[in-house]
């Protein structure tokens, strides 16, 4: 039985055993409910990071920035609560600011939580959480089952966060929840054309950074405000873009020196300074000398434009991280939060008849094949598990590192037929049982050939 169902067992179980305790039945039927969502990721990071317009950039539309917490659910018309205190929520009006939307919260002092459904391709299968800065790493990890934790460079305090979603047992065997993103990453070359390309090196050195490695499955970079322009961009203000690139390339750059220059009364250009304004504040002035570049350089059409814009800012990646590491993994991620509660409620509210739960749940988490992997990546990623190169790469593929679709897993780049699949799994099963039973290899060499041969017979089982 794979690992979700045995943790969903666990529990309706659980349902039994505390049926006489209305506050820990609130509690397993809020889980229980949860276990059945889409992944919920949480984007948290400090103040003034550009979480909120990550999550524009991942939705496909800009909202104005909440103080509190705003979860952004699928749904099919729009539609926002607002939870302010006990009771049930209140539901508002979404309106507009301009090209923005923004959820009506003001007759509320305080706002705890606002929900909004939104019929967003990318909703039917994440809910997103932007949080506020000043939650706590205990607020922002109690209701997520992932993380995109956002940050300029890595310092002191992003580390301390990262390593506080490993401070539980559970969440460090089964540490698969969080991809950190370099956020403003046009800001990191100093506004350079070429700083997109500075952005996703420094991302790469972190990803091998011993200190960082174990403490995220990926570090990937973004450029906010170019990534909202991808998914939103408007045809009038395509135009006005296309205008700026007629002009020569240095006579631009001079009057992007500053903001006050390019909106100045001295503008070479037939052009309403309050249209200039909107531009800068829309994309900055990095991407206003970048979108007028790719425009000159013949990506003169809207849908050439923001094809290039998805892949330059970063957005083309940090999807395919969210595929990769939450989405594809949606059953373990919702296992592993489920044994987070139950293990909170276990010791919260210890009973005689909850025994076997605790044997069960310690069972689980120390066997389970899916944290076996896991934990083999979290081991070979951060050195504690070393083998040969060539080895090494191969089975961080074959358990999932970069995909557990199995063709990712067997390194197909194209769509393969079952007769590909089967083949090219057997002679990876020959060579890591070969691998398994070396008695000249290290005892961790051994182990970690065990559970990729383990997997390679869940994959056999999977294609017969």
């Amino acid at each position: 039985m794979t690992v979700d169902r045995v943790v969903w067992s666990m529990l309706q179980e659980a349902m039994g055993v505390y049926r006489d305790s209305p506050r820990a039945t609130a509690w397993l039927r809020a889980h229980a409910e949860r276990y059945t969502e889409p992944v919920r990721i949480a984007v948290a990071g400090r103040s003034h990071i550009g979480k909120s317009t990550v999550v524009n950039a991942l939705i496909g539309d800009e909202f104005v920035p909440q103080s509190s917490f705003v979860w952004y659910r699928g749904g099919t018309e729009p539609r926002a609560h607002v939870f302010s205190g006990p009771g049930r929520p209140h539901e508002v009006g979404i309106g507009r600011r301009g090209a923005r939307h923004h959820v009506e919260t003001g007759q509320f002092d305080r706002a705890d939580k606002v929900v909004v459904e939104w019929p967003a391709r990318t909703l039917r299968d994440v809910v997103l959480i932007d949080t506020p800065s000043e939650a706590t790493p205990e607020q922002v990890l109690g209701d997520a089952d992932a993380v995109l934790y956002l940050m300029r460079h890595v310092q002191d305090d992003d580390l301390k966060f990262l390593q506080s979603a490993h401070d539980h047992p559970i969440a460090r065997t089964a540490a698969i929840h969080t991809v950190a993103v370099l956020a403003r990453a046009d800001e990191i070359g100093a506004g350079r054309i070429d700083a997109l390309s500075s952005a996703k090196q420094i991302a790469r050195r972190y990803r091998r950074d011993v200190a960082v490695q174990p403490l995220c499955q990926n570090v990937v970079s973004v450029a906010g405000l170019l990534a909202v322009a991808a998914r939103t961009l408007r045809e009038d203000e395509f135009d006005a873009l296309r205008i700026l690139a007629s002009l020569g390339r240095e006579e631009l750059e001079d009057h992007l020196l500053s903001a006050d220059r390019f909106v100045g009364e001295q503008f070479p250009l037939a052009m309403e300074p309050v249209v200039r304004q909107a531009l800068l504040e829309r994309f900055g002035i990095f991407g206003v000398r970048l979108i007028t570049a790719l425009i000159r350089q013949g990506f003169d059409s809207q849908v050439k434009l923001t094809g290039q814009l998805v892949q330059r800012s970063g957005l083309g990646e940090l999807r395919d991280s969210i595929a990769i590491h939450f989405t594809e993994r949606r059953e373990v991620l919702k296992a592993r939060s489920a044994l987070l509660a139950l293990d909170v409620l276990l010791r919260m509210e210890p009973r005689q008849n909850a025994r076997k739960l605790v044997a069960d749940l310690e069972r689980v988490v120390a066997s389970a094949h899916d944290f076996r992997e896991l934990r083999l990546v979290a081991a070979l990623q951060s050195g504690r598990t070393k083998l040969p190169a060539e080895l090494q790469t191969e089975a961080l593929r074959i358990v999932g590192a970069e995909g557990t679709a199995p063709a990712a897993r067997l390194g197909f780049e194209y769509e393969a037929d079952a007769r590909e699949l089967r083949e090219a799994l057997l002679d990876a099963l020959l060579r890591w049982q070969a691998q398994a039973a070396d008695a000249h290899a290290p005892n961790d060499h051994r182990k970690a050939a065990q559970i990729v041969v383990r997997t390679c017979e869940g994959l056999l089982q999977q294609l017969s």
